[in-house]
């Protein structure tokens, strides 16, 4: 099996899809899509490029970014479900592709929270037998059986919402894809996050596998271990990524997270739908420095890496140079931001004194002067 074969033979459907979800394509006969006016093509016009980028990057923003649409039924939106048809639904198909071949084949397999159905094919294309597509968007799963019957495999579909009973029956696998952070946001997710997986758990056949997937951003990689750890010291075994059987050593330290990466070429739709990067904005005034290493303890002195606009380069102070202005020093973290003033070019960086003063801009994970921890000269963190 050849996965990025596979997806290709998605991309024409998926653009299909899309188009009639925006209005531009004929409806789906049960057998395909059927014939397109000659002025389409299997590329994107000016026009939808437009929409679908607007589409998707409301979509980076609601979910990776400002976090507003999290726990909305935003897949009942057509804009918002063509657009993640055409960049997330690949992505996502590729993620789950990856991660089988660390774990045993499927064959029986619900996939919740399955929106339009990445998961659920990734699953079929790996050679499972039956798929049940849990969703509470009633448009997504339309969008996932038109789909099953234009490449003619075994999908099913239901709807579910995480207030009603899951689907009945046993399976080989479950798979939840980006689905646990939208639920139950706050200082309850935790508990009921667990019990769902509990819940979960007890619906897998004998040595079934629960495979759950979430963004790689930092509060939800923390969540995800978090519940990892709840669910280890119940006894539930981790078949991958962790090696380790205690709780997880990431969440020591507030800054840590973890998360997987795989090498992936996308397909030429999601490069080209790929919402713009950010522009380079213009960090706050004074001689900024990101920490980009430990602590380098020396004789009778102290010294990081850091990172700014001058470049990489070292920041090293002596212990008997240490004064209020610049106590922080000892107290850093790889990550944090700071502002110099004071110091003369030593070595291969530059080295405080007593009359240098250091002032922290940002700790790991924050953004510059974004009001959470305004700059403190020798602030503790």
């Amino acid at each position: 099996m050849d996965p990025d074969r596979d997806l290709a033979g998605w991309q024409p459907r998926l653009l299909a899809m899309a188009r009639e979800l925006l209005g531009h394509g004929k409806p789906q006969g049960p057998h395909g899509p059927q014939a397109r006016p000659k002025a389409q093509s299997d590329r994107l016009e000016p026009g939808e490029r437009k929409i679908l980028g607007r589409a998707i990057e409301r979509l980076s923003l609601g979910l990776t970014r400002e976090r507003a649409l999290v726990g909305q039924r935003y897949l009942d939106d057509p804009t918002l479900l063509a657009g993640y048809l055409l960049f997330y639904w690949p992505i996502s198909y590729a993620q789950v592709r990856s991660l089988l071949g660390e774990l045993p084949k499927p064959t029986t397999v619900l996939d919740l929270g399955s929106g339009p159905g990445p998961a659920s094919f990734a699953m079929l294309d790996a050679g499972a037998t039956r798929v049940l597509a849990a969703d509470r968007s009633g448009p997504a799963l339309a969008i996932a059986a038109k789909l099953a019957s234009m490449r003619g495999v075994p999908l099913h579909t239901q709807r579910w919402k995480p207030d009603m009973p899951l689907p009945p029956g046993k399976f080989s696998m479950i798979v939840a894809q980006h689905l646990l952070n939208e639920l139950w946001p706050g200082d309850e997710a935790l508990v009921r996050r667990a019990a769902l997986c509990r819940d979960l758990l007890g619906r897998l056949e004998p040595h079934g596998t629960l495979l759950l997937v979430e963004p790689a951003l930092r509060d939800t990689s923390r969540e995800l271990l978090q519940l990892r750890d709840v669910l280890v010291r119940e006894g539930i075994a981790v078949r991958a990524p962790c090696l380790y059987r205690g709780d997880c050593q990431a969440l020591d330290r507030p800054s840590d997270w973890c998360h997987a990466e795989r090498d992936w070429t996308p397909p030429p739709m999601v490069l080209e739908l790929a919402p713009p990067g950010e522009p380079w904005t213009e960090p706050p005034p004074g001689r900024l420095f990101r920490i980009v290493s430990e602590p380098l303890q020396g004789k009778g002195r102290l010294r990081y890496m850091a990172c700014g606009p001058e470049g990489r380069m070292g920041l090293a102070l002596q212990d008997k140079h240490v004064t209020d202005a610049n106590r922080h020093f000892a107290a850093l973290e790889r990550g944090e931001i700071v502002s110099i003033e004071g110091a003369a070019a030593k070595g291969d960086g530059l080295g405080l004194d007593a009359a240098s003063q250091l002032t922290r801009v940002a700790g790991p994970g924050e953004r510059i002067n974004d009001g959470r921890r305004p700059p403190r000269p020798g602030s503790e963190s």
